[in-house]
């Protein structure tokens, strides 16, 4: 699986409660779901720091292989009159079942 997604060809949805107070940007790429940090983090109602802290230790137990589960995604911006290229990590359903499991074992 090739972990760098860089085409700017990809499907990104963003999902809002009705209220319009919830955002979500979620990306489709390949028949499966991606989320960054962030996305992940407004889901679950956790900060981000958690959600970096519960990606390290799947990552470190081996529950989950960072080369099947982790892209790195450039999206192109206008800010000004000059095009910037970020890089951002996203992270499939199976990364984001894990740690919403994680997240409700501390909450209980």
């Amino acid at each position: 699986m090739n972990n760098n997604l860089v085409d700017n060809n990809q499907d990104i949805v963003f999902y809002q409660d009705e209220n319009g107070n919830f955002n979500i940007e979620v990306l489709i790429k390949n028949e499966d779901v991606w989320l960054n940090v962030n996305s992940i983090a407004k889901l679950f109602n956790v900060d981000r720091t958690g959600i970096i802290r519960h990606i390290a230790n799947i990552y470190r137990d081996e529950e989950l292989e960072e080369s099947s589960t982790c892209a790195k995604i450039a999206q192109v911006q206008n800010e000004g009159n000059r095009k910037v290229t970020r890089v951002k990590e996203y992270y499939n359903l199976d990364m984001i079942i894990s740690i919403g499991f994680l997240v409700r074992q501390r909450l209980s």
